[in-house]
């Protein structure tokens, strides 16, 4: 594959594993193709690299229609797309944002369009762009489509896709039934579920004698230290009574579930992913779909009621070749489900000095649409802020805004300074996020 080397190179990677290998051999020569893989194991660049192989650059229409279960996974593809530098125009569109934003980004009609079902189906349903070139479907977490209840918007968008040549279905979990409407006739099925790698993962039962738990989740907080990782719930009320008991205790967390806003559920994922917090305080929405770096823990503070559930929380940590634990906090009259091994609880007396995150984040409003690069951003804080390298975190561009994460020591004095700057022909805001 022509500039393969170099598209890894640009992600960190040093080397495809050999599911990937496997699933780019057969989606090149292929129509239908089926990828049950573990989550973390990189099914997204699997099918990524392939496609974007057999794009047109001379076709202006959309090529290629990948299809997933939440607005989170919609993002994280599109930004995997952009981090290739394939050169093809990438759109995710997906429900919770104005569809005036989607109209504005789908007159310039990309190459590949990413999004939930019931969003796209807003657009076909209004004829917003030709669907006579679509050409490849990628089904990218089929199992949690179906489970979320997109199987009807689903059908309609298919039954409108006349000239697919190329389906791609991936899945995590074994069982997952594939209907008739997908029109998977005689696909090739690549199966990893079942490969055996050693495991890295730990799995702890911590103990609590309180049926609330808080104050022995704040135990194990202090116990573990200063590591990032997630705290699973399976209810949001459960998130809030954490929360403000997290906030009392002076112990800064980001929350995400599915009754915030879309818009807070980002922000929160983007200072998770730069530093800006190193706790998350989630529900099970978070154990798949999102783009999160590698966690060394994770704590399921409410147990799971399923199997799968409690297989995709402990995804989050211990993944390819790193270790990570599982944190199992019951409560001492609570019995364990029986897909939960049984451990001795252990020893959480031991106290680590929890300070605050050395990142903050600042909130810049501009963004791609403003011709705004990372480049230019960077060189406002170096040149007119003052930092050096070591003192730029990361940087996440979006459509029109941007977030960057500075030490938190230097976040007002920044923010003040730097506010209202020009990057390229656009004035703008800098506050603290």
């Amino acid at each position: 594959m022509k500039n393969q080397q170099e598209i890894l190179s640009k992600l960190n990677i040093d080397a495809l594993n050999p599911m990937q290998e496997e699933a780019i051999s057969v989606i090149t020569s292929t129509a239908n193709t089926i990828i049950l893989s573990p989550t973390g194991t990189g099914k997204t660049l699997a099918f990524l690299l392939p496609i974007i192989e057999l794009l047109d650059h001379d076709n202006p229409e959309v090529q290629v229609l990948i299809l997933v279960p939440s607005r989170e996974l919609a993002i994280q593809i599109e930004q995997v797309i952009r981090n290739l530098g394939s050169g093809f125009k990438v759109n995710a569109i997906y429900g919770g944002r104005p569809i005036s934003k989607d109209k504005i980004e789908l007159k310039h009609t990309p190459a590949i369009l990413i999004g939930t079902p019931g969003r796209i189906l807003d657009h076909f349903i209004a004829d917003r762009f030709t669907k006579n070139s679509i050409t490849t479907l990628v089904l990218d977490e089929f199992d949690k489509s179906l489970e979320v209840g997109f199987e009807e918007e689903m059908t309609e968008i298919l039954s409108d896709l006349a000239h697919l040549s190329k389906r791609i279905l991936t899945s995590a979990t074994e069982g997952v039934k594939i209907p008739k409407f997908v029109g998977m006739e005689n696909p090739r099925r690549i199966n990893y579920l079942k490969t055996e790698t050693p495991s890295q993962l730990t799995i702890k039962t911590v103990v609590s004698p309180d049926k609330d738990k808080l104050k022995t989740l704040e135990q194990l907080l202090r116990f573990i230290g200063e590591e990032p990782g997630i705290i699973f719930c399976n209810y949001k009320d459960s998130i809030e009574l954490i929360s403000t008991y997290l906030a009392k205790q002076r112990l800064q967390h980001e929350c995400f579930s599915g009754g915030m806003e879309q818009k807070d559920r980002e922000r929160a994922l983007i200072k998770f992913r730069n530093g800006s917090s190193r706790i998350l305080v989630a529900t099970d929405l978070a154990a798949r779909g999102i783009d999160i770096p590698e966690l060394k823990f994770i704590i399921h503070f409410e147990l799971p009621h399923h199997t799968e559930e409690f297989t995709h929380r402990n995804g989050r940590t211990a993944r390819v070749n790193e270790s990570g634990t599982a944190y199992v906090l019951r409560w001492d009259k609570e019995s364990l489900p029986e897909f939960i091994p049984k451990s001795r609880g252990i020893d959480i007396t031991k106290k680590t000095v929890i300070g605050e995150p050395y990142w903050d984040t600042l909130f810049i409003s501009g963004g791609r649409k403003d011709k705004i690069s990372k480049g230019d951003i960077a060189g406002l804080f170096f040149k007119q802020g003052g930092l050096n390298k070591d003192q730029l975190g990361t940087i996440e561009l979006k459509q029109d805004c941007a977030f960057v994460a500075v030490p938190k020591a230097k976040a007002s004095q920044l923010s003040a300074q730097l506010n209202n700057s020009r990057l390229k022909k656009k004035k703008v805001r800098i506050t603290i996020l």
